[in-house]
């Protein structure tokens, strides 16, 4: 919804571990992956290029296997050249980044937003889409583990691997605990509720282009009618993963019909330690 604007170019998760090497050439080895001063090194070449929008054309064609790589390298190119051309400002959005939202605020001058979601409908989406969790993924980053994590690691590493709910719950409690954290150094990162997004769309994403000085036209409000409407279906499937059209305010329901009332008590004791900081308790009814 951003993007939507044309001001921007829309640089989609460099940190996922399956990221295309056209748009960054390092390899990242972990989901979530943590970026500090510590460990700059290996990173901020490969990310100051990205930002200077330098596609690197034949590393991407010697990874291509299908058509849809082919197309995805076609998009990418395309808004680098529009980036560099048109001087947009890139867009980064990246899930996995939000460990190291405060060495992008600090390192690289990033105007910071993070989206928080209701812990019970997190937690209903991965088990919608059958995404089990990994902790080992956290546990050998060893500077995570001591800036951040630590006082989770027995609980990561006691959990079964097949407890989806339970890996979703902790996930949910180790992310938006650490986002807590880093804000009282970062006051100017951002935190979006997603709720309140789809409740209000119009006004909350007017709000978010005031505050990063987008202009909000027309088009940007005809894109985000579309993509909110209630003409649009009620939540997300397995095999429409990545959509952005949905009824907005049925979706706020959708985990009450995904959760058994016992998955519900077992997520919100859980993340009681986090959730009252951004949910009272008339939103867990």
């Amino acid at each position: 919804m951003l993007a939507a604007s044309g001001q921007v170019a829309y640089i989609s998760e460099p940190l996922n571990v399956w990221h295309r090497s056209g748009v960054m050439r390092t390899p990242v080895a972990h989901w979530y992956t943590y970026i500090c001063n510590n460990n700059e090194a290996e990173f901020l070449p490969a990310m100051n290029q990205m930002l200077a929008y330098r596609y690197h054309l034949c590393a991407e064609m010697g990874s291509i296997r299908n058509g849809k790589d082919l197309l995805r390298m076609g998009r990418d190119l395309t808004i680098f050249i529009n980036g560099r051309i048109y001087r947009k400002r890139p867009l980064l959005k990246d899930p996995f980044a939000v460990f190291s939202a405060p060495w992008f605020s600090r390192r690289l001058a990033f105007q910071v937003i993070v989206t928080v979601r209701h812990p019970a409908a997190f937690v209903s989406s991965l088990k919608r889409l059958d995404w089990y969790f990994d902790f080992h993924d956290l546990l050998a980053q060893p500077l995570l583990m001591v800036d951040w994590l630590e006082p989770f690691h027995v609980e990561m590493e006691s959990l079964p691997v097949d407890d989806i709910i339970g890996q979703a719950a902790l996930l949910w409690v180790m992310i938006y605990h650490v986002v807590a954290e880093y804000r009282k150094e970062h006051p100017d990162i951002i935190v979006v509720r997603h709720e309140d997004l789809s409740r209000n769309p119009l006004k909350s994403y007017q709000e978010l282009y005031d505050t990063l000085n987008l202009t909000f036209t027309p088009k940007v409000e005809k894109a985000i009618i579309s993509s909110s409407s209630s003409k649009n279906p009620k939540e997300g499937t397995r095999s429409s993963v990545h959509t952005v059209r949905l009824d907005s305010r049925a979706n706020l329901e959708s985990w009450k019909r995904g959760l058994s009332e016992n998955e519900i008590a077992r997520i919100r004791t859980m993340t009681a330690s986090v959730s009252p900081l951004y949910y009272s308790d008339e939103d867990w009814e």
